[in-house]
């Protein structure tokens, strides 16, 4: 048997800590479900030909007495609530099964853009948004996990309102808001960038061409998180966020569900940093 080494003890010390000090104080009763649910009505990008397709193979009592369920499912990657792989945009990096289990879990914080989008349909966050946000709440944690809060959830699953447009297979008339280039660069560049989310359909605005924000972070190996649902009952920082894809071998991205737990006592999420600066 090899003997683990240092790091290996580090981290596994590192996660008994984590499991039995940071989970074990997270109330039961905070759990916040942010994903919308995954069937027929869940949205897709414009041209993609795969639907979601759900199939009952057995639902009743057996010829033995007892109730039995059978089900299969087919369904594109990025559909609904849905996480997008760093190589969903960026060759070489990470597959969904390649992202470490450390990166899927982290300290939310919450930036509230809805009096901006209300006046502009593809208001793009700015890094003075960020900058303000800490003004008031203080640095953004080591690997965040972001979120912008734009209200549109509640426009979901209805495709005309989500897309804004009333052609949602036409992608060149979304109107819909996002992260801006320059507020994502200083997230990677300034910030420890854990991972990007928004409760519509993409990081990057409707109107865009090239999908510069979905580049960027493919390229910095930070996953993405789009059509999020409830960031609006979150607070504005201290929730533990646990994203739950399935382990897609060599898939770009995939339906994903978002538990928010409130944890701790304070609200800065100090008390998840020594577990990520192990990484």
């Amino acid at each position: 048997m090899v003997s683990a080494g240092p790091k290996m003890a580090s981290v596994c010390l590192a996660l008994t800590l984590f499991v039995s000090g940071t989970l074990a104080s997270c109330r039961p009763d905070s759990v916040i479900d942010m994903s919308h649910p995954l069937d027929s009505h869940a949205l897709l990008w414009p041209g993609d030909d795969a639907a979601f397709n759900f199939t009952i193979l057995t639902r009743g009592q057996t010829p033995e007495g007892f109730w039995l369920e059978l089900n299969k499912f087919t369904t594109p990657e990025h559909v609904g609530t849905h996480l997008d792989a760093p190589s969903h945009f960026s060759e070489g990096h990470w597959r969904v099964d390649q992202i470490p289990p450390a990166r899927l879990v982290g300290p939310g914080i919450v930036v509230d853009a809805r009096p901006q989008v209300a006046n502009n349909p593809d208001y793009r966050l700015t890094v003075a948004d960020l900058t303000r946000w800490e003004e008031l709440h203080g640095r953004i944690p080591d690997r965040a996990i972001v979120f912008m809060w734009t209200g549109w959830d509640t426009r979901y699953p209805d495709p005309f309102a989500t897309f804004n447009t009333p052609t949602p297979q036409n992608s060149s008339t979304f109107h819909f808001p996002g992260y801006h280039p320059d507020a994502v660069r200083w997230l990677l560049d300034d910030r420890d960038l854990g991972m990007l989310a928004i409760d519509t359909p993409s990081n990057d605005y409707g109107q865009t061409r090239v999908f510069d924000v979905h580049q960027m972070i493919g390229r910095a190996n930070v996953m993405g998180l789009e059509n999020v649902n409830r960031i609006g009952q979150l607070p504005v920082r201290g929730a533990t966020i646990v994203v739950a894809p399935v382990k897609l071998t060599d898939g770009s991205g995939g339906p994903v569900r978002i538990l928010a737990m409130q944890c701790g006592s304070g609200n800065t999420g100090s008390r998840l940093l020594p577990f990520w600066h192990i990484w």
